[in-house]
């Protein structure tokens, strides 16, 4: 299992993220426990400082863009591996 935050106002495009990345997860079969951040204070914390960012097992794979779904699968493999 790998954790997934994703930080970001709930704007469109933070919105399009978090679907993009259940979508892009679900395609792969990673199993995933995924966590909204939307306080601005929170979102600093974690070291993204522009939206939409996101997170896997604590390390940052992507801030103030969308990345493509094959992106996001590639890291998520890249992730799920190094959580074994």
């Amino acid at each position: 299992m790998i954790y997934v935050k994703v930080l970001g106002s709930g704007c469109p495009n933070c919105q399009r993220l978090e679907a993009e990345t259940r979508a892009a997860l679900d395609e792969a079969e990673i199993a995933y426990d995924l966590m909204k951040i939307t306080d601005y204070a929170d979102i600093a914390a974690h070291g993204v400082m522009s939206t939409p960012g996101l997170i896997f097992n604590d390390k940052i794979v992507s801030a103030g863009r969308i990345p493509a779904r094959a992106k996001i699968i590639e890291w998520a493999l890249a992730a799920e591996a190094t959580a074994l």
